[in-house]
């Protein structure tokens, strides 16, 4: 199969916001938002595009066939065994080496505010079976930016798409920032991150987020927070700080919230946002993680009849004062 490798930039523009987008990975690059008339950089990225062919982090991608960990690198579905590929062993980690985010994409304009990117990911690429073929439109609306998502199979294969921007709203560290997130579950996690089965309740734990809290208040050693939260009720995911407020909508289940605790400096990063540890976290919607080996969680199966959807919106915005 022959692929374009050179990578294709797209600038979206609105009076109140420009975002850069890449077609390798569908990377959301570069994010900046006006605030009294001069642009803050609100998430993280690297400045040379050719940087994202790495990418450990998966830095502004979209992740996938299957965001979050598949335990054993493999699933039983159709009366056999598929096995993917090990890039986190024995686990395999959001697609794999050959996942999404490290494919380019095709990318076509859709207008002076949105880009539409597509891909195709062969049966067997990766492991996976079916062919599946994904569409990406990102549109840009004033403050707001919509990533409207579809991945449609030629037969059942497992789909959990994630979008993984770090998002630092210009704050030196994510630790100083107040995020509400309406979820009274998670799930929690055993060795390698995986989901252990259960679905356990937040109340009474630093790691309730429903009434806001500081980062640095739920995590007070520093050790950094990795960890599915199952949303409840139609109230947005907010993050606020640094003179700035971001509200996130999703029609997903779940939003895995990751502190970045584990950054490291590598390639230059652009809007002067270094990628140290707590530079910026990541809130990505997704299914239930491990699902194709946790019957007790809803199946993350596409299907010809059932395409894979997800809608997401994010809104970055200087906070309202008084």
């Amino acid at each position: 199969m022959t692929r374009n490798h050179t990578i294709r930039r797209r600038v979206l523009q609105s009076a109140e916001a420009s975002v850069t987008m890449l077609s390798l990975g569908c990377v959301t690059q570069d994010w900046r938002v006006l605030r009294g008339g001069q642009p803050v950089p609100v998430v993280l990225g690297f400045s040379d595009p050719e940087a994202y062919r790495g990418n450990p982090h998966y830095i502004g991608a979209i992740a996938g066939r299957v965001a979050n960990r598949i335990s054993g690198s493999g699933f039983d579905l159709g009366g056999q065994r598929w096995r993917l590929e090990a890039n986190e062993p024995p686990n395999h980690l959001h697609g794999g080496p050959a996942g999404l985010s490290h494919r380019n994409w095709q990318m076509e304009p859709d207008g002076a505010r949105a880009v539409r990117m597509r891909v195709t990911s062969e049966h067997g690429e990766g492991g996976y079976p079916g062919r599946l073929d994904v569409e990406v439109t990102v549109t840009l609306s004033g403050a707001q930016l919509c990533y409207e998502m579809v991945a449609r199979s030629d037969r059942p294969t497992p789909v959990n798409l994630a979008q993984h921007s770090y998002y630092s709203l210009g704050a030196p560290s994510v630790r100083d920032l107040r995020l509400t997130v309406p979820a009274a579950h998670v799930t929690p996690c055993g060795p390698a991150m995986l989901p252990i089965g259960e679905i356990r309740p937040v109340q009474g734990t630093p790691l309730d987020f429903r009434n806001g809290r500081r980062i640095d208040l739920a995590d007070p050693q520093g050790q950094g927070i990795d960890l599915n939260y199952v949303l409840s009720g139609d109230e947005p995911v907010t993050l606020r700080g640094n003179g700035m407020r971001l509200e996130l909508r999703s029609d997903q289940p779940c939003l895995q919230l990751y502190t970045g605790h584990k950054l490291s400096p590598g390639a230059a990063p652009s809007g002067g946002l270094v990628h140290t540890p707590f530079a910026g976290l990541c809130l990505e919607p997704q299914g239930y993680p491990d699902a194709v080996n946790r019957p007790e969680f809803p199946s993350p199966l596409a299907t010809p009849e059932e395409p894979y959807r997800q809608r997401l919106t994010v809104t970055i915005a200087p906070e309202a004062v008084g």
